[in-house]
């Protein structure tokens, strides 16, 4: 199984960002274990507690306290963990236009939690990274 892109052209050219229909909101648990009832986008432990985003609607069944509503954008490119400066790029992008970016990295994608009011104007904005040469360099290759 190959590790992913590295190299921040390709990965620029291949984007590809989704945004997903549901709400999220980020929570935080006590402790240091996920109930098995909860189905969560993703989990984080640190020292506070566990932080975990959930769909709005499941934080808000179990009476969660929570944070802002988020919408997620699923970067389609399928990145290595090591590859340098996707990250930047994509939240330089988006707080250039004051708009908040919480990037949470997995094993073959990128995701990016962003404001929900604001989730289609992230999500244009991204599409608008893919660098015109990256499409052109790529028809040369086939």
């Amino acid at each position: 199984m190959s590790g992913g892109e590295t190299e921040l052209g390709e990965l620029l050219a291949d984007l590809a960002p989704v945004l997903l229909p549901e709400d999220y909101v980020f929570c935080t648990l006590p402790g240091r274990k996920l109930a098995p009832e909860l189905s969560a986008l993703a989990t984080f432990q640190e020292k506070e507690g566990l932080s975990v985003v959930l769909e709005r609607s499941e934080a808000q069944r179990l009476g969660f306290d929570r944070g802002a509503v988020m919408r997620c954008i699923s970067l389609g490119v399928h990145s290595s963990l090591e590859a340098v400066g996707l990250t930047a790029a994509v939240a330089g992008r988006l707080a250039g236009l004051g708009i908040s970016a919480n990037v949470i990295a997995a094993y073959f994608h990128d995701h990016v939690l962003v404001p929900a009011e604001r989730a289609e104007e992230a999500l244009e904005a991204l599409l608008a990274m893919r660098p015109e040469s990256g499409e052109a360099n790529r028809r040369k290759r086939t």
